[in-house]
């Protein structure tokens, strides 16, 4: 909903769950709200991601909407969420309770990225720089 976005505080609500919004994410949803405004400026449609069918309803988008345009791509939701997880651990450190938090990860998972974060920091720091 557009009440789960907090532009001033950087924060996105996902499902009860307060997330920090990255420079990358923050710039694509400012660019959806931009969008959004100019393609429906009367829209009465509080939910964040509405199309045609529903810019004139209350109801929001359908799930295969906003899927469809990722299937048959390298880069599934899958793929690019669990990138995003193993770079916020090796860019913030391997904390398994930072990656809880942020991501909303039960604490095996949570431990096991921030393993593989670390494994790769470690990997990374025995080689030799170019």
């Amino acid at each position: 909903m557009l009440d789960d976005v907090d532009l001033g505080n950087r924060r996105l609500t996902i499902a009860g769950r307060v997330r920090p919004l990255d420079d990358v994410t923050l710039r694509l949803l400012l660019d959806w709200l931009e969008h959004r405004r100019r393609r429906w400026p009367n829209t009465a449609n509080l939910h964040l991601l509405i199309n045609n069918q529903t810019a004139n309803t209350t109801s929001r988008a359908s799930n295969h909407w906003v899927s469809a345009p990722m299937r048959g791509q390298d880069a599934t939701l899958e793929r690019l969420r669990v990138d995003r997880q193993l770079e916020e651990a090796m860019v913030k450190g391997p904390d398994p309770l930072h990656l809880a938090e942020v991501f909303g990860l039960d604490e095996k998972t949570a431990m096991r990225y921030a393993d593989s974060a670390g494994a790769l920091l470690q990997q990374a720091a025995k080689q030799p720089s170019q």
